[in-house]
């Protein structure tokens, strides 16, 4: 893995470039020092994600995962819907000490890598090995998040119908996408509209790495009134007729 000093020049460019700067300090650079070792070493014996180059790692799952740490609200109580390989949840806990975040998925040697991680580095993390669908049917689960948050799952409108009945009247679903963002929003109107939702803010974004410029939509919609019981559906059904 690439030494401290490196990774904290290349980390120290590629944070400032993104404007990230408020979260360029020793002890954010030291724990983003570590989740990138753990990843490496695991990632030899797990597929956790196919970015290896040092730098890539800093921008395209750190600095992508913490460019919407700013539209969640302190001390917040997070869920991080489709977690995979913890993007967004262990940037978001490293540069966001005061949210208490859960990791969705349904992959368990993955989020096995999730816990251990932020164990280690002492973050304020819990994982839960589930479908987002039935967690969303659960009423320990159900409406009890301030936020929801999810990258690079599924289409908005899928999404939507996955995360939006796990949050609280009067909290936030957080969508971090791709450049097409602005097409997905589109086609989701109705979906927002019928799970409860109001979109409130939409925000491009650009994520630099080097010469690299990737366009960014980060779209945050506020749960205005409660979902119906019949959603979510199963995943099935979401996929096969989004609302």
């Amino acid at each position: 893995m690439i030494d401290l000093p490196s990774f904290e020049a290349l980390f120290r460019e590629i944070f400032t470039n993104n404007k990230l700067d408020r979260y360029i300090t020793e002890n954010h650079i030291a724990k983003f020092h570590t989740l990138a070792c753990e990843l490496e070493r695991v990632n030899a014996e797990m597929n956790l994600t196919a970015i290896r180059d040092p730098a890539e790692v800093i921008a395209k799952h750190f600095a992508d995962s913490v460019l919407c740490a700013d539209a969640i609200p302190e001390g917040a109580r997070i869920i991080d819907v489709g977690c995979g390989g913890g993007f967004p949840t262990l940037p978001l806990g490293i540069a966001r000490d005061d949210l208490a975040i859960t990791g969705l998925d349904s992959t368990a040697k993955k989020l096995g890598f999730v816990q251990s991680t932020a164990d280690l580095l002492g973050l304020r993390v819990k994982t839960l090995n589930m479908r987002a669908e039935a967690a969303g049917q659960d009423v320990k689960y159900r409406e009890k998040f301030d936020c929801a948050v999810a990258r690079a799952v599924a289409r908005l409108n899928i999404l939507l119908e996955l995360c939006l009945p796990l949050v609280k009247v009067g909290g936030h679903f957080v969508a971090l996408k791709a450049a097409a963002g602005r097409e997905e929003l589109a086609e989701a109107k109705d979906a927002i509209h019928t799970l409860g939702g109001k979109l409130i803010d939409s925000r491009d974004i650009s994520l630099i790495c080097g010469d690299e410029v990737q366009g960014r939509q980060l779209f945050i919609i506020e749960k205005v009134r409660p979902c119906d019981k019949k959603h979510p559906r199963n995943y099935a059904q979401i996929s096969k007729k989004p609302l």
